[in-house]
């Protein structure tokens, strides 16, 4: 009776796991099905040619998101670096606050949250230059990215949700949740992720990229890493194995 109570959740647990299989749009057989940019990852040794086109959409589709570049939006918690030429008692470093504004001498409340650094340059050069300052030139540099965050679980040491800051990889943020459980950990790494209300999934192995086989994949703000665990349940461990194994060109999504 208790085996075939066993065998019955065990079923339970893989049916589960086809139908996320079956809302993640990374979870393709076919190699004629996968996006363009997936296909010209896995083709990336046949020449420079794929490279730079690799290249060109991963900067299409990360740029705006990712910590760092001219394009990132600021967010609450970010704290930037406010420097004011030549008037030293304005330059601040400022916390974007929840609402999404920082306060400074004389101008106040300020909008800042979804304004590139250059956006919040021009407006702080307007509002000093309204009463205050003659020509002012302002500089904006995003100290921490505080509003970029990842989530980190399974067979770390410190399971938790970690700032991004930089360009940060898949290696530097499973570091910050202080390394793997070497105990249970096994070389499967699992990165969700969510690209306009689309949910994808790709899996890479540590051991590959530590040995110099693939390259460090890039993070985005809101992925979810998923360090499989040795001693999970057996449905898991088919969960992860069907999932399509990637290096960094592969990770676009």
């Amino acid at each position: 009776m208790a085996a075939w109570v066993g065998r019955v959740i065990g079923a339970a647990l893989w049916v589960a796991c086809v139908g996320f299989l079956s809302g993640c749009n990374s979870y393709l057989s076919d190699e004629g099905n996968l996006p363009p940019e997936t296909r010209a990852g896995r083709d990336l040794s046949s020449g420079a040619g794929d490279r730079v086109e690799l290249e060109r959409a991963a900067d299409k589709y990360l740029a705006p998101a990712t910590p760092g570049t001219a394009a990132y939006k600021i967010g609450p918690q970010d704290v930037l670096d406010i420097t004011v030429f030549k008037a030293p008692d304005l330059s601040k470093t400022v916390q974007v606050a929840e609402v999404g504004t920082i306060n400074l001498p004389l101008v106040g409340n300020v909008a800042a949250a979804g304004k590139t650094a250059a956006e919040v340059e021009h407006d702080l050069e307007a509002k000093f230059g309204a009463k205050y300052l003659k020509s002012p030139q302002i500089t904006v540099f995003v100290k921490e990215y505080n509003s970029q965050r990842v989530t980190v679980e399974g067979a770390v040491k410190k399971p938790g949700v970690y700032p991004i800051r930089g360009h940060d990889t898949l290696m530097q943020s499973i570091a910050k949740a202080e390394g793997l459980d070497r105990e249970t950990a096994s070389s499967d790494v699992v990165v969700f992720r969510t690209t306009n209300g689309v949910r994808s999934a790709m899996r890479f192995d540590i051991g590959d990229i530590r040995s110099g086989k693939s390259e460090d994949p890039p993070i985005q703000a809101g992925d979810v890493i998923v360090v499989d665990d040795s001693m999970a349940k057996s449905a898991f461990h088919s969960f992860v194995k069907v999932l399509p194994l990637a290096g960094t060109a592969a990770f676009v999504f």
